[in-house]
């Protein structure tokens, strides 16, 4: 047989039932099978007995058939759709702790802020912390600017979540 190897990066967004449980059994189907989530995040929808899971995971075309099968024979998933090669719209929150820094570092992550445009949400004499809500490439970019300049940071990225677009604009 002739597999198809060429890895890419899949995108799923499921309905399911907002129950206690469910994230855990959805997630444990995804890694119990060893498929590479690269992230997973869910939330409540406007129907609060219905979340949306946002799922990217790696995968050739065999293996994401194979998920496929598996998610829509899952009882809890309400709905599965496969927007890996729709126009979406996608953003991930992340916010980086920058740690032991002066005053002159402090204006620097001002200026840095105001230039790639993400937000000071905290600070006191010697840390600032700062979030971005940008898409997951360009966080990427920010993380790698600041980890550059400051040794001492503390990293949490939420994971992006993703909508099919109305309009036929890319990412």
């Amino acid at each position: 047989m002739n597999y198809d190897k060429s890895f890419r990066r899949r995108w799923l967004s499921l309905f399911v039932e907002n129950q206690i449980g469910v994230l855990a059994r959805i997630s444990g189907l995804l890694s119990g099978k060893s498929y590479n989530i690269h992230s997973l995040t869910v939330g409540e929808t406007q129907d609060r007995a219905i979340s949306r899971m946002t799922v990217c995971l790696d995968a050739d075309d065999k293996t994401f058939e194979q998920i496929m099968k598996q998610l829509n024979r899952s009882i809890e998933v309400i709905k599965v759709i496969d927007i890996t090669d729709a126009s979406i719209r996608s953003k991930e929150v992340m916010f980086i702790k920058i740690k032991g820094i002066n005053e002159r570092d402090r204006a620097e992550v001002f200026q840095m802020a105001q230039a790639f445009k993400f937000r000071i949400k905290d600070m006191d004499h010697n840390s600032v912390l700062v979030e971005a809500v940008r898409t997951e490439i360009v966080n990427d970019s920010i993380l790698n600017l600041i980890n550059e300049r400051f040794k001492n940071i503390e990293v949490v990225r939420g994971g992006p979540v993703a909508i099919e677009s109305i309009s036929m604009q890319d990412r």
